[in-house]
C-alpha cells in the first residue's frame, strides 16, 4: 500500500491508460475512442473497483495538472509557422474568437437559467470552452467549483474533437482558417489535437484560439455573469 501514498501511483495509472487509449485510437482512428476519454474511464474503473480514495490518486494527478500550463505553450509552435497567415487574416480571426467566446459564456448562462441549474454549478460551467489551467483559475475567481469545471472542460473538448469537423462539413465551412478557429475556440486543446490531424493551418489557428479565447473569457466571464 506504500505506493498509494506517493505521486507515482497517480502518474503511473494515468500514463498507463493514456498509452492504451493512444494505441486503440491509432489502431481504429475512431474519434470517439479519444485517448483521454479512455484513460479517464480506466482510472475511474481502477479507483472504483479497488475502492481507492481519490486523495491517493490526486498526489500524482495534481502533478499532471501542474504541467498542463507549460505543455499548452508548445501549441504556439505550429502557430509560429503560420505567422504570415495570421497577419493576413488578423481582424476576422480575432473577431471570430471573440464572438465564439462570448457565445460559449452566454449560452451556458442562458441554458442553466432555463433548466434551473444550481448557481454554483452554473458558474462552474462557464469556463468550459477554455483550456484546463485557465478554466480552473477562472472558476475559482468567479466562485465556481473547480472539479466540476475540469469535468466540463474535458467533456467539451472530447465532444468538440468528435463532432467539430462534422459540424463544419454540415454548415459547409471549408476555409482552413475558419475551421481551425471554430474548433479551437469551442473545444480548446483537445479539439486542437483533432484540428492538427485535419491540417497544419487548422492546427495553428486552433492553437491561437486557445490562448485568445482564454484571455477573453478571463475578462468577460465575471462581467457577463453579473449582467445576465
Amino acid at each position: 500500500m506504500d505506493i498509494l501514498d506517493t505521486p507515482y501511483f497517480g502518474l503511473i495509472i494515468s500514463i498507463f491508460f493514456f498509452e492504451i487509449g493512444l494505441a486503440i485510437y491509432k489502431k481504429t482512428k475512431i474519434t470517439l475512442l479519444n485517448p483521454l476519454l479512455i484513460s479517464i474511464v480506466g482510472v475511474v474503473a481502477v479507483l472504483t473497483i479497488f475502492n481507492i480514495d481519490m486523495a491517493y490518486y490526486n498526489q500524482g494527478g495534481n502533478l499532471i495538472l501542474f504541467f498542463l500550463g507549460p505543455a499548452t505553450v508548445i501549441l504556439a509552435v505550429p502557430l509560429y509557422k503560420q505567422i504570415s497567415l495570421l497577419k493576413k487574416n488578423f481582424v476576422p480571426i480575432i473577431a471570430g474568437i471573440i464572438v465564439g467566446s462570448i457565445t460559449a459564456i452566454v449560452s451556458v448562462i442562458v441554458l442553466t437559467n432555463i433548466f434551473g441549474i444550481n448557481d454554483a454549478v452554473a458558474i462552474s460551467l462557464v469556463p468550459k470552452s477554455v483550456t484546463t489551467p485557465i478554466g480552473v483559475e477562472i472558476s475559482r475567481q468567479i466562485g465556481g467549483i473547480p472539479a466540476i469545471t475540469v469535468g466540463a472542460i474535458v467533456l467539451t473538448g472530447i465532444l468538440g474533437a468528435v463532432i467539430g469537423p462534422g459540424v463544419c462539413k454540415i454548415f459547409k465551412i471549408k476555409d482552413e482558417v475558419a475551421v481551425g478557429i471554430a474548433i479551437g475556440t469551442a473545444s480548446h486543446a483537445l479539439g486542437t489535437t483533432k484540428a492538427m490531424e485535419l491540417g497544419e493551418t487548422q492546427g495553428a489557428m486552433s492553437s491561437l484560439a486557445i490562448g485568445v479565447a482564454g484571455l477573453i473569457t478571463v475578462i468577460l466571464a465575471p462581467i457577463l455573469i453579473n449582467m445576465l
